[in-house]
């Protein structure tokens, strides 16, 4: 979880639309189909990635689901080819909602229950943390963000929680979703760190259907 800033936001925004110049839709080339590149995924996330091609929802635009029971997330190409895909860090707590104000608070004062990742489609936006990093913005009000594991007291043993293979080790962020650090500069940055793109966080307190219908 990232602490919001206006002027911060200010400045992110304006990193965007200095760097990118990318429309916020484009046309999906025809033929396009879901290619997993042989990686195994849950009945949820092929639900969700063929459910985003078949509608064309995200635009034609570069797009990732985060599967928040198998705590793993995917990165598409526009045409729907799989690009790349990690075990991911989630919020510590369980629920498919932020509480209001959660972004405008330091990590360290966010309770444990309001550590949440919430489901939903975010377009995102490339830009700054306060100290400078990027990050995919998913919702910068809510301080909801992809970005790497940053170096501290807590990188080891969340990179040894990331190599678990145990979705319930994963949850251990305040909200946003931590993905390796070669993952986030080889494929997430690629992808999603230099124009907009669509993720889809899929709900792990309701069916994904549900969630897909109401959008």
């Amino acid at each position: 979880m990232l602490t919001r800033r206006a002027a911060l936001g200010a400045f992110a925004m304006g990193c965007v639309c200095a760097g990118t110049g990318m429309p916020t839709q484009a046309a999906q080339p025809a033929g396009t189909s879901l290619d997993w590149a042989g990686e195994r995924v849950s009945p949820d996330a092929r639900y969700a990635a063929e459910r985003v091609l078949r509608t064309r929802d995200h635009r034609g635009m570069p797009f990732a689901i985060v599967d928040k029971r198998d705590a793993k997330l995917y990165l598409f190409e526009s045409t729907g080819r799989l690009a790349a895909a990690s075990p991911a860090l989630l919020g510590r707590a369980r629920g498919d909602h932020s509480v209001p104000g959660v972004g405008d608070l330091p990590v360290e004062r966010i309770p444990a229950a309001d550590r949440t990742t919430p489901a939903g489609r975010f377009v995102t936006e490339p830009g700054l943390n306060l100290d400078g990093e990027d990050v995919v913005w998913m919702d910068y009000d809510a301080g909801l963000a992809i970005h790497r594991v940053r170096p501290g007291a807590s990188r080891d043993a969340r990179l040894q929680r990331l190599a678990s293979g145990t979705p319930d080790a994963q949850r251990v962020s305040a909200g946003c979703v931590v993905v390796p650090v070669a993952f986030y500069e080889t494929h997430v940055r690629a992808l999603l760190g230099r124009r907009r793109g669509v993720v889809y966080v899929l709900p792990e307190m309701r069916p994904v259907q549900e969630m897909f219908a109401s959008l």
